[in-house]
């Protein structure tokens, strides 16, 4: 058992781990079987549908346990925690079943596709006395508060006018090579990537650059957008995706005050530096990404990111609190500092700034940008949050 919050002998929280896809053998099991986080973080059961990858998975990480059924890991699994790395369809079930069972959760973005859902899981876990942290935490990065303190307080480019962000879709589900050489043998099917409930760009990548917008610019008021499918029809070795999820939303949001921002989840777009970042435009200057008028900016724990350009996402996750040693050299590292944020929230009892108010903010923009495409009408978001400033 966990000791009391406050208790300097806390045990390290047993984790179970809810999805065994790419995500999770890329980078969630990688990170949590290191030496260095056992005495804050064990992982103790694994889940999949597909029994034979958990078991596989679970061989190869030293994980106790490994269960088909989620049901049996909450029953049986002996875990204080869940880190839910299913498709993101699925997140508010399995979610408010861990929730419900009493465990705390970790949700990979986005925790749910409706503000309904959202609520739903923020109530319950209110009623059950769990904690929520919800990825993406790009509010954790000492790069945005910066960025907030430049455009906020030290008026760096001016009056800021309107910010541009975004990803594109692409075809790298398709070509991840844990998907064709996958743990047990089986191949991980990326179809979900491309259907609804979750599926599409805003809800897998755009999520990323709208964290980072509204930590720096707080809530948004408005969302109006066009939306459409440019692909029908995906290929993974050798057999038809049929699509039914969006891949081409151009999104436009109101801050008010007359600062307006662009977010797009697109199927084609640019590869390097202007993924997954945002750039704000000022009367007097631009900030994009990590560089003030084409020039990088210092900021707390910059000279741990040197050794990769300012757009190399793993690099710049260095940055990051927990992201040290042999985590700066792993994938998925800020997946990593996130499930990090939950353990020492259960541990030690210290709330963080990655709270599940702004992740609902978000799942509220990406929700009524499909709605206001289907109806033609601009829409109120009806959700709000306060940025939460990471101690540095």
């Amino acid at each position: 058992m966990l000791a009391a919050k406050g208790d300097s002998t806390v045990d390290a929280v047993r984790l179970g781990v809810v999805g065994i896809g790419a995500l999770s053998l890329r980078g969630i099991l990688p990170h949590l079987a290191q030496d260095d986080v056992r005495d804050q973080v064990r992982l103790q059961a694994l889940c999949d549908p597909v029994i034979e990858r958990a078991e596989a998975a679970a061989r190869q990480f030293s994980v106790p346990q490994s269960f088909a059924r989620l049901e049996d890991l909450l029953e049986a699994g002996q875990v204080d925690a869940v880190t839910i790395a299913s498709p993101i369809g699925l997140h508010y079930e399995h979610g408010l079943q861990a929730i419900e069972a009493g465990k705390h959760v970790h949700f990979n973005k986005t925790m749910s596709t409706t503000v309904a859902e959202a609520d739903a899981l923020i109530a319950a876990a209110e009623r059950n006395n769990v904690r929520i942290v919800a990825s993406p935490g790009e509010v954790l990065r000492p790069q945005l508060q910066r960025v907030r303190e430049l455009i906020a307080s030290e008026k760096a480019i001016g009056d800021l006018c309107w910010a541009l962000c975004g990803c594109d879709f692409g075809h790298y589900h398709e070509n991840e090579q844990e998907r064709s050489a996958a743990a047990g043998g089986q191949p991980i099917d990326p179809s979900w990537y491309f259907r609804k409930p979750g599926g599409g760009p805003m809800y897998d990548m755009t999520a990323y650059p709208l964290h980072q917008l509204t930590s720096v610019l707080g809530p948004a008021q408005r969302v109006t957008a066009l939306s459409g499918q440019a692909l029908a029809r995906r290929e993974f070795l050798g057999h038809t995706v049929e699509a039914t999820a969006d891949d081409n939303t151009i999104t436009t949001l109101d801050f008010g005050s007359s600062v307006f921002a662009v977010a797009y989840g697109a199927a084609a777009g640019p590869k390097s530096d202007e993924f997954g970042s945002v750039s704000y435009y000022g009367t007097k200057g631009t900030i994009r990404g990590w560089l003030l008028d084409e020039k990088p900016f210092d900021f707390p724990g910059r000279e741990l990111t040197l050794g990769g350009p300012t757009w190399d996402w793993d690099a710049q996750a260095r940055a990051l609190p927990h992201v040290v040693g042999v985590h700066g050299e792993l994938p998925e590292s800020h997946v990593f500092e996130d499930i990090m944020q939950l353990i020492d929230w259960v541990r030690d009892g210290a709330p963080s700034a990655a709270t599940a108010d702004h992740a609902r903010h978000v799942i509220d923009i990406i929700e009524s940008a499909y709605r206001a495409s289907e109806t033609g009408r601009t829409q109120t978001l009806r959700t709000t949050f306060s940025v939460v400033d990471r101690a540095l």
